[in-house]
């Protein structure tokens, strides 16, 4: 196996940048989701690998965004922990914006068009007066009709977004009991981004990119002078 390659100066700069980068673009990402419902934001760090050069993970921010009150009744939000579970082509998915409507056959859909699930699958919702309860329980007219599905995952868990507002389950997942809920209807989740805060840090990002464009640009000139100057004979 071979050795793992040795930092040195413009290595070691070429990859901060590299690292600012990814930063950047994750930070733009999260500048441009600030103010779409149930997005949570990532951040981007370095990690060292033995003496080797560092490379760049994300990771995400599962803080609960603000609830903002629509008196709509398919808009559901979740106070605390915990995600809805839709079902997607692609397979299951976990969801947090709860911007729900119905589709022509009055099944329970998100704002992607995939079925929200139930804990006895899709919901079907007749004509009448929906409500939900504190703990997903979903009624028309009074009568029960299912609960809502809700999973959580360990404190900790790093979930892999896809589509802006969707998450990836893995196999920490856990069925959440009734107890656990805390579901508010008429309420949406806000993105959990704070949009001076990313702009802050990007203006941040700029600035150390520009250090480390510096210290390159430096050190491949001194390499220079080693090379053409240094090496003449005397």
């Amino acid at each position: 196996m071979p050795d793992p390659v040795r930092p040195n100066g413009m290595s070691s700069a070429a990859s901060a940048l590299q690292m600012l980068e990814r930063r950047q673009q994750v930070l733009s990402n999260n500048l441009a989701n600030a103010s779409t419902r149930g997005f949570k934001g990532e951040t981007a760090f370095a990690r060292m690998i033995g003496d080797a050069m560092a490379t760049t993970d994300t990771g995400l921010d599962l803080t609960q965004g603000t609830l903002t009150e629509t008196h709509n009744s398919l808009d559901l939000a979740i106070q605390g922990d915990g995600f809805f579970v839709t079902q997607t082509p692609a397979g299951e998915r976990f969801v947090r914006s709860g911007s729900f409507q119905l589709d022509p056959d009055r099944k329970l859909i998100d704002d992607h068009g995939n079925a929200v699930l139930g804990e006895d699958g899709p919901i079907v919702l007749p004509v009448g007066l929906a409500e939900v309860d504190d703990t997903g329980l979903v009624k028309v007219n009074g009568r029960p009709i299912q609960r809502l599905r809700m999973e959580r995952v360990p404190a900790g868990t790093q979930l892999q977004h896809e589509g802006g507002t969707q998450f990836v389950p893995d196999a920490t997942r856990q069925a959440m009991s009734p107890g656990d809920r805390h579901v508010r209807q008429g309420f949406v989740e806000e993105s959990n981004v704070n949009p001076m805060t990313a702009m802050t840090a990007m203006l941040e990002v700029l600035h150390r990119y520009g250090a480390a464009q510096k210290t390159l640009t430096t050190l491949d000139a001194v390499r220079g002078i080693a090379v053409s100057d240094l090496a003449k004979p005397v």
